[in-house]
This record gives C-alpha cells, sequence and structure tokens, in this order.
C-alpha cells in the first residue's frame, strides 16, 4: 500500500471532522479490542448530500457494511466504496448514543466536574463537529458504526455481538467524492459492557489507485452500484473535474 500523507490517533471518547480528496484512502485501525466509531459522511462541496443508510441498504441487499460494499449520498451518488476490511461486518442501523444513555449505563460525569476525564458521547461528540462544519442537529443522520457487529433474531431483537472487533482489526475506505468526516470514538449504544470502552483508534489517509470500472469490486458488486458510480462519474464529467 502506498505511502501514508496524513494521520490521527483518535482517542477514546475524542471526536474529529474533516474534508478529504475524492481518490485517497482512509484507513481505520483499532488500537485495542472493542473499538466502535461512529461515523458520518456529507459531500464536502455540497453538504446538503450526505450518507444515506437506507439506500445504501436497500440498493445492495444487505443489512450490515463490509468489502465490496459502497456507501450512497441521498442523490444516488458514491461517497465511500469499502474496499479492505478485516472483520466482515459494520453497522449501519444501531445508531449513537446519547448523554442520557450514557450517563444511565456508565454513571453520570461531567465536564465541570471531571474535566477531559468525562465520559463523552456521540450524539453531543457529533453535533459539536457538526457545528464547526457549518452544519447542525438538523444535519445528524445515521451514522455507520465502524468495527461493531449488530444483527436482528428471528424475534426482531436487535442484538450486539461482544467481541467482534480485536486489536489490530482494520477497516479501509476509498472516496469517490470529495467528503467530508465526522467521527465520535464513543462506544455502540447496544455495547452492554458495563465499562466505559476505552480503544484508540489509528486513522491514516494514503493515496488510492485509479478505479478500473471493467475489474473493481465494489463496481461491480450490483447493478444498483454500477449506477451509483456513473451518477458519480457524470456530476464530476459535468464539473470538469
Amino acid at each position: 500500500m502506498s505511502s501514508i500523507v496524513w494521520s490521527l490517533e483518535l482517542a477514546p471518547g475524542a471526536k474529529w471532522s474533516g474534508a478529504i480528496a475524492r481518490g485517497r484512502l482512509v484507513r481505520f485501525t483499532a488500537l485495542e479490542a472493542g473499538a466502535n466509531v461512529s461515523m458520518l459522511l456529507y459531500n464536502a462541496d455540497d453538504k446538503t448530500e450526505r450518507y444515506n443508510m437506507p439506500d445504501t441498504l436497500k440498493a445492495q441487499y444487505t443489512s450490515h457494511l463490509t468489502k465490496g460494499h459502497v456507501l450512497m449520498s441521498d442523490n444516488g451518488r458514491v461517497l465511500a466504496s469499502i474496499v479492505e476490511d478485516g472483520l466482515g461486518w459494520h453497522d449501519t442501523i444501531g445508531g449513537c448514543t446519547t448523554r442520557e444513555a450514557t450517563a444511565a449505563k456508565y454513571g453520570t460525569t461531567s465536564f465541570q466536574r471531571e474535566r477531559n476525564d468525562w465520559l463523552r458521547n456521540g450524539r453531543d461528540n457529533l453535533a459539536g463537529e457538526l457545528v464547526r462544519c457549518g452544519l447542525g442537529m438538523r444535519d445528524l443522520g445515521p451514522v455507520v458504526n465502524l468495527f461493531s457487529k449488530v444483527y436482528c433474531d428471528e424475534d426482531g431483537n436487535t442484538i450486539f455481538v461482544p467481541g467482534h472487533c480485536p486489536a489490530g482489526a482494520s477497516v479501509t475506505l476509498r472516496l469517490e467524492m470529495n467528503a467530508l468526516l465526522v467521527l465520535s470514538n464513543t462506544p455502540h449504544p447496544l455495547d452492554p459492557a458495563t465499562a466505559y470502552p476505552s480503544s484508540p483508534v489509528a486513522i491514516e489517509v494514503l493515496p488510492a489507485d485509479p478505479v478500473d470500472p471493467a475489474t473493481d469490486p465494489c463496481v461491480l458488486r450490483r447493478p444498483e452500484n454500477r449506477r451509483a458510480f456513473e451518477n458519480t462519474w457524470s456530476y464530476f464529467a459535468l464539473l470538469g473535474q
């Protein structure tokens, strides 16, 4: 894999947002077991376009995300593709934690009392980063929970799978559009662990090889994927990019 052009270690409870150019890889690596990174994606050049969870799952006949899947926008384009994945399952139906749920599960903390050791939650983390990016709470949509596995049983119960993410697990996205990523390294809301998870996650940005439509597994996975890629390529062709 090519040289790393940027990297960051996202500490437990931390948040981050930033724009990353299309044609780059973003590799996430869990530095300890039990990681969960909640992620929002937007078109960095037009933030009214953002990740669409229902269309992503419906178009690819799946309830989870792994290598070969794409993350579709609400305009039918591809924001990112999953090109490498050591876990085989990432959740996008479980949502993110709230302040109330975090306090109920792990105990009430506050910045005024615990300072930087207070237990952060996904909703507040993402909301804070959205404001930094010129967005707001109404722009908070479904998240992708990297490293977490959630499924529904025969009775319709939503089940979180403990122990799914070992230390060193990684997943790599290839950005198909200039994308704004908004991240929160906070527990999955269904994680039954009674101790606040504390896995740092490494984030690395690397150049990606050009997409070959004739052989690329993400393009070829479903006819719906190809159409979404074609919409994306047309978007940039019309912009002269």
